[in-house]
């Protein structure tokens, strides 16, 4: 989303005016149209999902923006990985500087900086050693080369539930547990990929964020109404580590209470991270909020600086994909780096489940 204009952002959360309303709905019209012909194509054969010789499990959302889907790729490859297959991971890697099929880690370790992996995928390699992840346009090509070249058994297809082209075992499709679609409109009226009739696809749908099974209503009405017989699944992020940059020194939650840290973030959904602070009981002076996948500059962290002086703190904190974008530069003042992970809090039976259904053990 870095390159969509933060007032279309604000428009899709809270609606538009009635005039541009109008001339979006018409795009909007004309965007379904392509839809609905792509659905037409697959479901008479036209175009033809090519199959992988090992189970796929596919990661995706029907919204443009954050939904945790970079956690729950973590999660789904260590739910492999207990089910005793080698997983791997294939993604797009959005924004990176490389072309073509690019292995950014294999067994051995981190091939690629971020540049040329970006940052989801090389988040991903640090989070899972000994797992492949490769990049690619084409999924299904960067998916045979996981398997080609490094035996993997099962493959984890980040952002895949558009992507049509890989036949998959397992379709998980991601949701913010509040307001989970915007202004419920198709692009680019609104912030939907997909109408909401597409849940049915799905295997499973799993609502980020959650503080509860109780914290889903909006969603378990969406599933009910359009794919009643897909589980839905509740999940929180949960931190797991924070260090700080660059000497890599754990921090614990008490220095962390204590400091009063800016909090800063460049990801879809920055108040996520917010929520998670204070839900570890941590209360930020603030939050700043850059365009996702933004990379930083020296002039970006000196700003952050002057701002974290004037509300009073003692430091800095921003997440780990934020992290890999400014990981070069000197920090100007203690910089923590907060790690969460997607932990399931309701549906747990449901997401084994389904993993045990759908991925055979090798």
């Amino acid at each position: 989303m870095s390159r969509v204009p933060a007032r279309l952002v604000e428009g899709w959360e809270q609606g538009f005016a009635p005039v541009p309303s109008r001339l979006l709905d018409v795009a909007a019209g004309g965007y379904l149209g392509l839809l609905r012909a792509r659905e037409w194509m697959y479901a008479r054969g036209v175009l033809r999902a090519r199959a992988l010789p090992c189970p796929v499990v596919s990661v995706g959302n029907l919204t443009v923006g954050g939904t945790g889907k970079t956690p729950a790729v973590m999660l789904a490859a260590r739910t492999l990985q207990s089910l005793g297959h080698r997983p791997a991971v294939a993604s797009r890697g959005y924004g990176r500087r490389s072309r073509g099929v690019q292995v950014v880690s294999d067994p051995g370790g981190i091939r690629l900086e971020p540049e040329e992996a970006g940052d989801e995928p090389f988040l991903l390699a640090r989070r899972l050693p000994g797992v492949p992840v490769v990049v690619g346009g084409n999924r299904y090509e960067a998916g045979r080369a996981a398997v080609e070249r490094f035996g993997s058994t099962a493959l984890v297809l980040d952002d895949g539930f558009q992507h049509r082209t890989v036949a998959k075992n397992l379709e998980i499709v991601m949701a913010r547990a509040r307001r989970p679609w915007g202004n419920g409109r198709l692009l680019p009226g609104g912030p939907l990929r997909e109408p909401l009739d597409a849940l049915a696809r799905a295997d499973l749908v799993v609502a980020s964020g959650a503080r509860g099974p109780q914290d889903v209503a909006e969603i378990a009405a969406a599933v009910a109404r359009r794919a009643p017989r897909v589980p839905l699944v509740a999940a929180a992020y949960v931190p797991t580590e924070c260090w700080e940059v660059p000497s890599m020194r754990t921090v614990t939650l008490t220095t962390l209470r204590e400091s009063r840290p800016l909090a800063f973030a460049g990801i879809a959904a920055p108040d996520e991270f917010r929520r998670t602070l204070e839900d570890a009981g941590v209360a930020p002076a603030g939050l700043v909020e850059f365009p996702d996948h933004h990379w930083y500059t020296p002039d970006d962290l000196a700003g952050l600086d002057r701002r974290a002086a004037a509300a009073g703190a003692g430091a800095l904190i921003t997440t780990e994909k934020d992290w890999t974008r400014l990981r070069r530069l000197p920090p100007p003042r203690p910089l923590y780096v907060l790690g969460v992970d997607l932990v399931l809090v309701g549906g747990e039976r449901e997401w084994d489940a389904a993993f045990d259904r759908a991925c055979w053990t090798p």
